[in-house]
């Protein structure tokens, strides 16, 4: 069997200082700092080191770790004074780095320690200045570095954050993926998923395959409403239910009835439902056994061209709990057929001519294409010919096609 065939940095500013009445100064644009200073002298040497600077921003100063740290502050960078009423040393920079994980933390303080300036970097600070040791220029080039230092960091961290999820995802998609159960080497399944949702492995499309004693194959198909991540993990359950019914030997009609149990157990509003197609395939592969609730009926499919199966559809499952009744079709099949099952997404796209292909068409397409006897290129024609709508097509579509080599 074939599987699934799948913050910019900102530019340099200049300082534009306006006063206003508080005695703050606002700058015209750029960053915004906050200093934890308790000494206002300090304070006031910061603010006119950052007027004199080449660097743009509004600096709010806090006498204490925890004035600033219960604020709503949301700065773009840190000054720390380390020898604070309420917080010393490294204690009061992991608190700081606690509160604004995301933002650039400098350590201004008086303390000219090599030992402590490198645990203080090591614990997280972007930089250790010493009081006395500092100008206009030197402090202006180090709070735009050690930000725009920051947003890389975050940016780094956020694309490989969103690169684990998206591999998570994709080994928990591709593990939900059907394996089928198939012992009879001469059975051969060729099967395409191509998911509605951009970038996902599943959408609300489900199918399996699988074989019990004395050697019947039975498979089904089935697509629940909608396609995204709701209708996909329902269609997971509802093929692993159906897995385990038709393990357990539960009849194909009350299979049905209780899948639909499961539905309505499971889904998380009222409106969704879903159409599904189940075949037992005979351990002779003359007959199929057909039950359908409200889903397209399989094809069968000779070099003479391809059939729909008449089968007496029943209701889909969910759209009037308790009320469902589903009927077996028995149908012949022909030495050296093959039977194809699909989902509406099959048919839903449009053909060369801009119009809906429709599920017509698609059979004619579907008999036209049957000359192709190699089962893969077959499939393979057939997807390539429903998709050729320029991106436009966005519902799930699975086929599975099942063929026998000793027919």
């Amino acid at each position: 069997m074939t599987g699934v065939d799948r913050r910019t940095p900102a530019p340099q500013h200049h300082a534009v200082a306006t006063s206003h009445a508080d005695g703050t100064d606002q700058l015209s644009a750029g960053y915004t700092l906050l200093l934890i200073e308790d000494d206002p002298g300090d304070a006031l040497l910061v603010r006119e080191y950052l007027t004199d600077s080449d660097v743009a921003a509004h600096l709010d100063v806090a006498s204490t770790l925890a004035h600033a740290i219960n604020s709503d502050h949301s700065p773009d960078g840190v000054l720390l004074d380390l020898h604070l009423p309420d917080g010393q040393g490294l204690d009061a920079l992991r608190r700081v780095l606690d509160r604004w994980p995301r933002t650039a933390v400098l350590v201004l303080t008086g303390l000219d320690d090599n030992a402590t300036a490198a645990a203080a970097v090591a614990a997280g600070a972007q930089d250790y200045l010493v009081k006395g040791q500092i100008d206009a220029a030197l402090l202006g080039r180090t709070i735009r570095y050690a930000i725009h230092r920051k947003r890389g960091q975050n940016a780094e961290r956020g694309l490989r954050d969103s690169r684990l999820l998206a591999n998570e995802n994709v080994r928990l998609q591709r593990g939900l993926l059907p394996k089928p159960i198939l012992a009879d080497p001469a059975v051969r399944l060729v099967s395409r998923y191509v998911p509605g949702r951009q970038r996902a492995l599943l959408g609300g499309d489900f199918y399996d395959v699988v074989q019990t004693a004395p050697g019947a194959v039975h498979a089904v198909i089935g697509d629940v409403c909608g396609s995204g991540p709701d209708e996909a993990a329902m269609g997971v359950a509802l093929r692993v239910g159906w897995r385990t019914l038709t393990l357990a030997g539960v009849p194909k009609t009350q299979r049905m009835r209780l899948l639909e149990d499961v539905l309505v157990a499971e889904r998380p509003h009222d409106g969704m439902f879903a159409t599904v197609c189940g075949v037992r395939i005979d351990a002779d592969r003359r007959q199929a056994i057909i039950t359908a609730a409200g889903h397209p009926p399989p094809l069968i499919v000779t070099p003479d061209g391809a059939r729909p199966v008449d089968v007496r559809n029943g209701l889909s499952l969910g759209m009037f709990p308790g009320r469902g009744r589903w009927h077996e079709t028995a149908v012949a099949l022909p030495p050296g057929a093959g039977l194809l099952l699909y989902t509406d997404g099959a048919f839903e796209g449009f053909s060369a001519d801009g119009t809906r292909l429709g599920e017509e068409r698609f059979i004619d397409l579907a008999g036209r294409l049957a000359t192709i006897t190699d089962p893969v290129a077959y499939i393979d024609a057939l997807l390539a010919a429903v998709q050729q709508d320029d991106g436009r097509h966005n519902d799930d579509t699975a086929l599975l096609y099942i063929t026998h080599g000793g027919s």
